[in-house]
């Protein structure tokens, strides 16, 4: 009986260990889902994040645009000017 009953104390001494190893498993599970979650979270608020700048960008691209033509339009309204100006004299010369 003996031998039985070592393999017994045997059998209950590996079922605590395996018991002790699942709930250390179970732990580090939940610490790795906990971890998982926040990454997500993360990864979610960088993409937000991201896709304002681009907005940001886009809306400054567009109004550099804006800009450089409204440039581009004033100095072209005042070389019209200045030819306009041009005929003007030419035309006033031209009746004398």
């Amino acid at each position: 009986m003996s031998v039985v009953a070592e393999q017994l104390v045997k059998v209950v001494e590996k079922t605590e260990r395996l018991i002790e190893l699942c709930a250390a498993l179970q732990e580090e599970n939940e610490l790795l889902k906990s971890e998982n979650l926040a990454l997500n979270t993360s990864l979610a608020d960088g993409r937000e994040k991201n896709k304002e700048l681009e907005e940001k960008l886009r809306v400054l691209k567009l109004a550099k645009s804006f800009s450089e033509t409204n440039e581009k339009s004033l100095d072209i309204k005042q070389k019209i000017n200045e030819f306009v100006r041009e005929i003007d004299k030419c035309i006033v010369l031209l009746k004398k």
